[in-house]
């Protein structure tokens, strides 16, 4: 290969590398809010309540799932 080649080459891997560690940042970044937002939700009155509720409308959802795909009629 020429030396160009080889240089462009080079160039572009290290424009891949610098993509790759923003978007490793940016990822730990949204790690770090989503942690931090759902601890902060746990500190606020009625969070055990509305866990409860979630967990009940999921059941809910699977049993109606469940039923449409025994008749035949799934979503």
């Amino acid at each position: 290969m020429k030396e160009k080649t080889l240089i462009e080459i080079k160039n572009q891997v290290e424009g891949v590398k610098k993509v790759l560690q923003h978007v490793v940042n940016e990822i730990t970044n949204l790690r770090e809010l989503g942690v931090g937002t759902l601890e902060t939700l746990k500190l606020m009155p009625g969070y055990d309540q509305a866990i409860k509720d979630l967990q009940k409308n999921m059941e809910d959802q699977i049993e109606e799932q469940k039923k449409a795909e025994q008749n035949g009629t799934s979503k």
